[in-house]
């Protein structure tokens, strides 16, 4: 079975790389960002200095590029669902229970993902992070869009939404990886996915007045 390495970096000429990229994230789960040097990811990989400069020119474009292919990873197991034609609250709870399995099945990206977020959001590739989120979650603002025309969801701050439909998983999957709770995030994946629709669906009663704001703005 394929790991996101070969996924997001397939073939045979890629090989190399690939192996110094699951060396690094050993080294920085194992270590930490601050502590894991050039030379630590070199001694674990085998690999001289000038190849690691080769591939990633230093240790902040190997910490961006793993990071990078946790997100392009996740977007690829994301990416069947989101093309099939669906409701929105189906929509919503798939991405929640597909986010859920992807963690389970990635513990170790999805952990650095968690451990490197501050670093890459705030350091020398943090446009390339927010191209790229703005590109991954394209197709998400596009369904709670339908939702709130619909009348489904509540027409929020655009910049909340994330927060309000993964905030609670991605909790949960944190606690799950550092050991704290025990039971993987896919086997919950439906609770939380019910529980992110009620934070953001219109309850019934408010329904038609939601129906009558929107309508009076178009």
């Amino acid at each position: 079975m394929q790991d996101a390495f070969e996924r997001v970096e397939p073939g045979a000429r890629k090989a190399n790389k690939r192996h110094i990229l699951r060396c690094a994230l050993q080294c920085f789960i194992e270590h930490g960002l601050e502590s894991t040097t050039i030379d630590t990811i070199r001694q674990q990989s085998g690999a001289s200095v000038g190849t690691l400069y080769h591939h990633f020119t230093n240790k902040e474009g190997l910490i961006a590029a793993l990071y990078f292919i946790a997100l392009d990873d996740q977007l690829a197991v994301m990416l069947p669902q989101r093309q099939q034609e669906k409701s929105v609250k189906q929509a919503l709870t798939d991405l929640i229970q597909t986010y859920m399995a992807w963690v389970c099945q990635e513990p170790e990206l999805a952990r650095f993902l968690f451990l490197a977020r501050s670093n890459v959001s705030k350091g020398p590739w943090k446009d390339a992070l927010a191209a790229k989120n703005q590109g991954r979650y394209a197709f998400l603002q596009e369904w709670l869009a339908k939702g709130v025309e619909q009348g489904l969801i509540l027409p929020l701050p655009r910049e909340i939404y994330a927060s309000l439909l993964l905030g609670q998983s991605e909790n949960y999957c944190r606690a799950w990886l550092s050991g704290r709770v025990k039971t993987p995030p896919k086997e919950h994946a439906k609770a939380f996915a019910e529980a992110a629709w009620r934070s953001l669906a219109v309850a019934p009663q408010e329904n038609d007045s939601t129906t009558r704001r929107i309508n009076n703005r178009i």
